[in-house]
């Protein structure tokens, strides 16, 4: 049906533009997506190449720590690897961590901080602190240090006196506003070096350094080049100040922002983020595309098939109306179908008969034709190779020939060359032996036979070695005749030079002989009394249910300088024997270490007295029960020195022994100072109450 046909061809149409106008609008769509794809990656470019900029800062804080510790390097990669092990949060060395704002600053706060915290590691759990030394202090025979920071955060703390109130002085700032770090590092550093009150100022200040100093709030403060720091008596309240140079900074110079990087990292990730929803889109699209294709595909074959169908449909009805205008012509014309019979036989045995006739003259022409084709094939084959052979031999001929004509002209030349050398060899042996004073047929001299023996075998040869010769001998005849004077005297120098090295040489290993027999009779005594110490130290520990040693302790045996004594303690039978040093053990347990050391010390050290400060402050009772009774029974053998045992305060039933002497000393504000004391008086009111009493 023509109509539904049409119908179905024209929804078809209106079909197929909406599928292009949805393909349009995801092209479009994609478009955009392309150019904000782009976009993002040109941001995460420049955003990844801030983070790399970052990591080689980062890297070259590391490099610094490696060659200055290469211990604690070798820690940090472990920790690196291993930081599963650990429950809280580490923190890397403190030189890595902490960022500088501004790197002006940066001498501050490094001169602030020791080398020995800014390496250290700082731990938010002391287990994990604990585990931490013993894989890498014990079993990797490390030296590291490391830090527990407060269980109480410190890095809060305000400063004693607003900053606006010094600004009167020149200060400007304080230490901790300089820097940025960690909130366990901080802490630590506010607890330990209290950079939270620590003020930094400017030229302004060390004009006014002898008022600011009188300042009672003020113990350590930086001007622009210099540390000041101040102390004052707890007695007569005086104040002691001692200043020192502001030292450029090493490590600290190098700034990182955490925050920034930490913001950069964050970025790269929405970046990341970002193009992966992008991707996601585009995929959809590209989906949504291919299937709009498929669709359109689809319809446009239908269309195809329906238009073909229609077309068809149209010529189908122009044949039928064709046929029906023959019909309708022959109805009108009738015809003699017999006599047109007749008359098609006739011509068709006719030409039956001429086509049978024609056929059987092709057939023999065609034979004779194929015989006539094979005879010209050999032929021609024939005539190919006779030609192919004729022209070879031409070729060979003329080749030859040439060849011929050349060998003759060199032949020709090489004979007369021949008679020309022989002529002119024959004249250079006449010349030669005539030279040489001998006759034609006289035969050469041993001595000309080893001589000509030595010379090359060519003419060019012999003729460069002459005119090397001839140049040497012309450079010889220029010089001056001070030459073989500085030679002669150049010669004596530098064999003067080389008996002086060999002295030298001698002298050094004599040097070291003498540096190897005063090691061995300095270090084997030194060793022996280290001995006798760690001896002594250990059973003081032992006595106490702990464990500790002394050794000599060095990195380089070689670096005399760098020797010391190192002390190792352990007060816990769950923890290892781990050094001596302000972070690792408590005030009360590095008290009681070092008076058992300074008793260890005291058979080997003869003095007549000694004076042990507060050492029992920051003790437990325990342990100062038991290094009170160490100390009197030490002090109170007869060859041992006298001690001045001065203390604030002493635990109840304490053993005492009858060469001991308690002094009570009353100090303090209220107290008469020594000018106007009255012994006299004094002894008066102590017989009155006696008689009263």
């Amino acid at each position: 049906d023509q109509p539904d046909t049409t119908q179905q061809i024209s929804a078809i149409s209106v079909e197929l533009r909406k599928i292009q106008e949805r393909t349009a609008r995801i092209e479009a769509e994609k478009a955009d997506l392309r150019r904000e794809r782009d976009n993002v990656i040109a941001e995460s470019r420049s955003l990844q190449k801030k983070l790399n900029d970052m990591n080689n800062l980062m890297n070259m804080k590391e490099e610094k720590l490696r060659t200055r510790h290469r211990d604690t390097h070798a820690a940090l990669l472990w920790l690196r690897e291993n930081r599963q092990l650990f429950r809280g949060n580490i923190h890397e060395p403190m030189m890595l961590v902490i960022n500088v704002k501004d790197h002006q600053n940066a001498k501050y706060v490094e001169n602030h901080i020791s080398f020995h915290d800014l390496r250290a590691f700082v731990f938010q759990r002391k287990d994990d602190m604990e585990k931490f030394l013993v894989e890498v202090r014990d079993k990797k025979n490390l030296k590291v240090n490391a830090i527990s920071a407060p269980e109480v955060s410190c890095s809060g703390r305000p400063p004693s006196r607003n900053i606006e109130s010094m600004r009167r002085f020149g200060f400007f700032t304080y230490l901790r506003v300089m820097f940025n770090a960690p909130d366990e590092v901080m802490s630590y550093l506010c607890s330990q070096y209290k950079v939270h009150d620590v003020p930094v100022g400017n030229e302004r200040t060390k004009a006014m350094i002898n008022t600011v100093i009188q300042e009672p709030y003020l113990k350590v403060l930086y001007t622009t080049d210099e540390r000041y720091t101040v102390k004052r008596s707890m007695y007569s309240n005086k104040t002691s100040t001692s200043n020192s140079a502001v030292q450029k900074s090493q490590y600290l110079i190098i700034t990182v922002d955490a925050e920034e990087r930490r913001q950069l990292e964050q970025q790269l990730r929405a970046c990341e983020s970002k193009l992966q929803e992008i991707d996601e889109r585009m995929k959809t699209l590209q989906t949504e595309f291919a299937a709009l294709n498929r669709h359109e595909n689809e319809l446009l074959s239908e269309k195809k098939r329906l238009s073909e169908l229609k077309g068809k449909k149209k010529q189908l009805e122009q044949k039928i109306g064709t046929k029906q205008d023959s019909l309708r012509q022959m109805e009108q014309n009738v015809i003699d179908l017999k006599k047109v019979e007749e008359e098609t036989n006739a011509k068709i045995k006719a030409v039956s008969s001429q086509k049978v006739t024609i056929v059987t003259v092709l057939t023999a022409e065609i034979k004779m034709k194929a015989n006539l084709s094979i005879e010209k094939v050999y032929l021609a084959l024939e005539t190919v190779g006779l030609a192919a052979e004729k022209h070879k031999l031409e070729n060979d001929c003329r080749e030859g020939a040439a060849e011929l004509k050349t060998m003759d002209i060199k032949c020709s030349r090489l004979e007369q060359r021949r008679v020309q050398l022989t002529e002119k060899c024959k004249g250079l042996l006449k010349s030669a032996k005539s030279i040489c004073r001998m006759q034609m047929d006289e035969p050469l001299p041993e001595g000309l036979r080893d001589a000509f023996s030595k010379l090359p075998d060519t003419l060019d040869e012999v003729v460069s070695m002459l005119n090397e010769e001839r140049s040497r001998a012309e450079c010889l005849t220029g010089l001056s005749e001070n030459v073989v004077e500085e030679y002669s005297r150049r010669e004596q120098e530098i064999k003067h030079l080389e008996k002086e090295l060999e002295k030298k040489k001698a002298d050094l290993n004599a040097y070291r002989q003498n540096i190897s027999e005063a090691k061995e009779r300095w270090l084997i005594p030194l060793k022996q009394l280290i001995e006798q110490i760690n001896d002594k130290f250990s059973n003081f520990f032992r006595s106490m249910q702990c464990a500790g040693e002394v050794d000599l302790h060095t990195e380089n045996e070689e670096e005399y300088d760098k020797y010391g004594i190192r002390i190792r303690v352990k007060f816990h039978s769950s923890t290892q024997l781990h050094e001596l040093t302000a972070h690792h053990q408590s005030g009360g347990e590095r008290s009681v270490s070092t008076m058992l050391y300074l008793m260890a010390l005291q058979e080997l050290n003869l003095c007549p007295f000694r004076v042990v400060d507060e050492i029992n402050q920051g003790m437990d009772p325990i342990n100062e029960r038991r290094v009170f009774d160490i100390v009197v029974q030490t002090a109170c053998k007869e060859t041992t020195s006298q001690y001045f045992f001065i203390t604030p305060k002493l635990l109840q039933n304490l053993q005492y022994a009858e060469e001991m002497t308690i002094l009570c000393v009353h100090n303090g504000p209220h107290m008469l100072p020594p000018d106007k004391w009255d012994r006299k008086a004094f002894n008066r009111r102590r017989l009155e109450r006696k008689t009263q009493a």
